[in-house]
């Protein structure tokens, strides 16, 4: 893959900025990518907020209001569910797997019809982390979000320790590392940014503390995060918890480890995998991930590597300026690739969530202005 860019860097988070919000949903969804057979119609509480997070960080506020308004409309609809949930955890008898809120809603909040592996708890705690972030960075009164965050908060807290699928819908059967790390990120915004009160923002600053003793007793190996709690093996998603989440002090030991070990496990030539297994299209390098990387090396103060990464980044788009999921060139399973084209067709492209992650490390290395205007 050549990191030459089609398209120059300003420009390209120009276009990034267009895509996310000129493919938003009148109600504040995204879409995960509006032409992926698998994807359309969709979007994710992960994605979506990580999303929201990035074009809020480059200065287009409404459209990051919007998504959490969405966010709350969805949560508000689903409220007998959870406490059906809550309850259920309170006595002793938790509700099944496919009883569980899903990872992904129709565009009008519903729980839609396709067959997915749904159940996943991370992005009910991004969500509450990149709201509290929002409000924090533009002064956004949380107000109108409040309700569905003491829904969310009480989801969380009853639920937190239960196995779930990780952020690519796998190994449902493990406790994640970076699941764990949204969780906490999620607990710990609400409290502090005044999303929950009172004897509920106790219990969420609590169980933060309880999730990040978890992750750092349980989720760790040989002084790294790792993929899930009995794992040794690491995922590119572990980068987030050092940045932006913030879970993770970025120049503490473990984060130094979990840094090196994803460079040196998962990274190739400024593309990250998403773990040495990945079979997925063939198992090919994510510049979401790369972005993530790039954070996590910024905020230890190494800006020459995030550098690096965010060019490699810039440099998967293609002569339209379309941000892919990932990129072939370097596959780690490269027998599995026409299985999955012939099951659902190219890569996603675009997928707002590199977009988003593209305008992500861009503003945290004040890139975007100075490349913009030049």
């Amino acid at each position: 893959m050549t990191t030459t860019p089609r398209i120059a860097l300003g420009a390209l988070l120009d276009r990034s900025r267009e895509v996310i919000t000129s493919l938003q949903e009148p109600n504040g969804a995204y879409p995960a990518s509006p032409s992926f057979s698998a994807y359309r119609g969709y979007c994710w509480f992960r994605d979506g907020a990580f999303i929201a997070d990035g074009v809020s960080s480059a200065g287009e506020a409404d459209s990051a209001t919007a998504f959490f308004d969405w966010c709350a409309m969805v949560i508000a609809k689903h409220s007998t569910r959870i406490d059906d949930i809550v309850s259920a955890a309170a006595a002793g008898t938790p509700l099944p797997d496919e009883q569980m809120l899903p990872a992904r809603f129709t565009f009008d909040g519903g729980l839609g019809a396709d067959d997915w592996w749904d159940f996943q708890l991370d992005g009910y705690g991004t969500w509450l982390w990149a709201a509290a972030e929002h409000a924090e960075r533009h002064g956004i009164d949380v107000a109108p979000w409040r309700d569905a965050a003491a829904l969310t908060v009480d989801y969380l807290l009853s639920s937190w320790d239960r196995p779930c699928f990780d952020w690519w819908e796998e190994h449902s059967e493990g406790v994640h590392g970076s699941t764990l790390g949204c969780v906490a990120a999620g607990l710990a915004a609400a409290a502090r940014a005044g999303l929950v009160d009172g004897e509920r923002a106790e219990r969420a600053r609590h169980g933060a503390e309880q999730v990040v003793a978890r992750l750092l007793n349980d989720a760790t190996s040989d002084g790294h995060l790792v993929k899930w709690v009995g794992s040794v093996e690491v995922d590119g998603s572990l980068s987030a918890l050092i940045a932006p989440l913030g879970v993770i002090g970025a120049t503490s030991a473990i984060a130094e480890a979990t840094r090196r070990r994803v460079s040196e496990h998962l990274e190739s030539g400024g593309g990250v995998h998403r773990f040495r297994a990945d079979t997925f299209y063939g198992g090919g390098r994510w510049p979401l991930l790369s972005c993530f990387l790039g954070l996590a090396y910024a905020a230890a103060g190494d800006v020459t590597e995030a550098r690096r990464l965010l060019d490699w980044a810039a440099s998967t788009a293609d002569d339209e300026g379309m941000l892919p999921e990932q990129v072939d060139g370097d596959l780690s399973a490269p027998e599995y690739q026409q299985e999955w084209l012939d099951r659902w067709g190219p890569v996603a492209t675009p997928l707002l969530w590199s977009h988003a992650m593209l305008l992500r490390l861009a503003a945290e290395l004040g890139v975007e202005q100075a490349e913009v205007s030049a």
